[in-house]
């Protein structure tokens, strides 16, 4: 049996919390992502110690989804362990976020923007959470089958049945964005963030408009996949190693990827980061973090230290605009 957990006293100190959009709720600079490393097929003791590590740095926001494993709601379960066992006196400081809106069950009800599949969604991640209520309720993705009145009734629906507090999008543009805040206004529903994926390799929400609307609008951004997978770390400098992602899941990161463009970047880039002071990760989380219209970057870890040490970047997300200069060119963005 696990030893009884105390947290950290002074797990405030050091992070830094930002206001999302023009919400009254703060995010910790730096939220634990529950994506990888969460499933069925992974150690739990780990995940545990993951999560309190987290807690004890600061990090108040946990971030899952319904479909989150292997297997499908296998990362909700554990979560919901780790919250029952662990976390029952820190309910109140916690932030717990999850979604639905990719596939989840068979049929034609297991998947979507629905109200049907998002009001089932929603009852299903609190049983496994073993909770009363989630802090954020997100649909996943754009569903151009369903009407975005529907997508956005269900949010609103969920919130004021009292399984959430707020709701929000994922994966969204900036005209379905829009669309949306203004059909939350409308309906009352505090509708307070877009997670997007956001990094030095991928500037899709800076090209798109997404960046600046969500900022008009009033909504946050966090961003996922700060770390473009791992390709923002030292992980692969050197080539594949075999213990990468690559090796073992194809699904979101292919060895294609690692091209000799991409290593001559990465290089210059890390050369950068040692410059600042910082690896190559925590640059690239300190580069996401440096405008005001991201409230939060999301992490994932394999094991407890990765946390401690990408958590520190929240005290260094300045950039002069030479760095900033040169981090575009060696992109290749004007």
């Amino acid at each position: 049996m696990a030893e009884v957990y105390a947290a950290n006293e002074r797990r405030y100190e050091n992070m830094v919390y930002n206001r999302v959009g023009s919400s009254g709720l703060k995010f910790p600079a730096v939220s634990l992502g529950l994506w990888h490393n969460f499933g069925s097929r992974d150690n739990f003791d780990n995940m545990r110690s993951m999560c309190r590590t987290a807690f004890d740095v600061g990090i108040t926001q946990f971030d899952l989804a319904n479909n989150y494993g292997p297997e499908y709601g296998s990362a909700e379960e554990n979560a919901g362990k780790i919250l029952q066992e662990d976390f029952q006196p820190y309910r109140d400081e916690l932030v717990i976020a999850t979604k639905a809106g990719y596939d989840m069950w068979p049929g034609p009800y297991g998947d979507g923007g629905s109200k049907k599949y998002l009001t089932a969604s929603a009852d299903q991640s609190l049983k496994r959470l073993k909770l009363d209520y989630v802090d954020i309720f997100y649909h996943h993705r754009m569903d151009p089958e369903t009407p975005l009145a529907e997508t956005m009734d269900a949010l609103a629906m969920i919130v004021r049945s009292g399984k959430a507090l707020y709701a929000g999008v994922s994966n969204y543009d900036q005209e379905n964005t829009e669309q949306a805040v203004w059909i939350m206004k409308e309906l009352g529903c505090p509708f307070i963030v877009n997670q997007r994926r956001y990094s030095i390799l991928d500037r899709e929400i800076e090209e798109d408009g997404v960046k600046t609307c969500c900022k008009e609008q009033g909504m946050g951004i966090i961003a996922f996949s700060p770390l473009a997978q791992g390709l923002l770390t030292d992980k692969y400098l050197h080539g594949i190693p075999a213990d990468s992602r690559i090796t073992r899941d194809h699904r979101f990161l292919q060895e294609s990827a690692i091209t000799s463009k991409y290593l001559e970047q990465v290089k210059l880039l890390n050369q950068l980061a040692q410059a600042r002071g910082q690896s190559l990760a925590q640059m690239a989380l300190s580069w996401v973090l440096k405008d005001d219209e991201v409230c939060s970057v999301l992490i994932g870890a394999s094991r407890p230290e990765q946390i401690a040490e990408n958590t520190s970047v929240v005290q260094h997300t300045d950039f002069t605009p030479g760095e900033l200069e040169q981090i575009n060119a060696i992109c290749g963005i004007e």
